[in-house]
């Protein structure tokens, strides 16, 4: 059964290990990440981008895939669907497919607006017990054609949305999806501390995982990081595995072009991964 993040999230908090989001594009990928929670006794929590929910055929039929697989894989550790960046419409249509957490990004609206936008989609998620994620500071690099610059955010911002009564808080500390450029000056922590007191030490969300140092991981973790969203990871390990897959033929060998061993590999990769950054996080046995 689909649960909301909140109190994977506290629990994740106050034992001072951090919740994996692992965003799904697919079949294989929720199929992967499903079984490798279960196989690590870990909470989890499944990311989708409104582009992910555009490709996978809408926001319904992720839905009705990822409760199917979760009965029908017996999967019996807490499983959150999170929306991951959404829009005012994004989040509200979210609701209606039956998601049980979702994240309004109003970074880029002035902040009088956010507040507007986010006090009004606390107050309908709540009533359907399903979990709020709200962003102060914007995440750097791109995702689904939004642009942020690695900013920091200001704590008395962070301070005034988390007030609102959102479950989660993802604050900008010079953070960036996809891949980290070589002059990367890494993680503001003395923002981070600063962010975690300001806001009555609600649980926090890294994004942009991919790439960041295990030292820092650790750190963010232990001054209050709940959640780390790890997506560019997951799509690497894919794609390497299914190249090294038609590199060495194999998809001409046989029925290996039947998606099923086309796909296979990609899968175990991706496995692979999930179980690395659980095992990074500390989740592994905490569901």
């Amino acid at each position: 059964m689909l649960v909301n993040a909140r109190d994977m999230l506290i629990q994740a908090r106050d034992g001072h290990y951090a919740v994996g989001q692992f965003n799904i594009n697919n079949l294989e990928w929720t199929k992967a990440i499903l079984l490798t929670a279960q196989e690590l006794n870990s909470p989890v929590i499944l990311g989708v981008s409104e582009g992910a929910g555009k490709y996978m055929g809408g926001f319904k039929t992720v839905a009705a895939m990822v409760k199917a697989m979760d009965e029908s894989l017996g999967i019996t550790v807490p499983v959150a669907l999170h929306l991951d960046h959404g829009t005012y419409e994004g989040a509200k249509a979210c609701l209606a497919a039956g998601f049980t957490s979702i994240m309004f990004d109003g970074s880029h609206y002035p902040i009088e607006e956010n507040v507007a936008k986010t006090t009004e989609l606390v107050a309908l998620a709540h009533e359907m017990g399903v979990s709020v994620e709200a962003e102060v500071g914007a995440i750097g690099g791109e995702e689904d054609g939004v642009i942020g610059a690695g900013e920091v955010a200001d704590p008395a911002e962070c301070a005034k949305i988390s007030a609102l009564g959102i479950d989660f808080l993802a604050a900008g500390i010079g953070n960036i999806h996809g891949k980290y450029p070589a002059n990367w000056k890494g993680l503001d922590f003395v923002a981070l501390d600063a962010i975690h007191n300001s806001t009555d030490t609600i649980p926090l969300v890294l994004h942009g995982g991919t790439g960041i140092p295990a030292d820092m991981i650790q750190k963010a973790i232990n001054l209050g990081v709940s959640k780390i969203n790890v997506n560019t990871e997951c799509q690497l390990a894919f794609a390497a595995a299914t190249r090294a897959y038609i590199e060495a033929g194999k998809d001409q060998q046989g029925k290996g072009f039947d998606p099923r061993k086309l796909l296979a590999p990609g899968f175990e990769a991706i496995k692979a991964t999930v179980k690395d950054k659980m095992e990074l996080f500390g989740s592994v046995g905490k569901a």
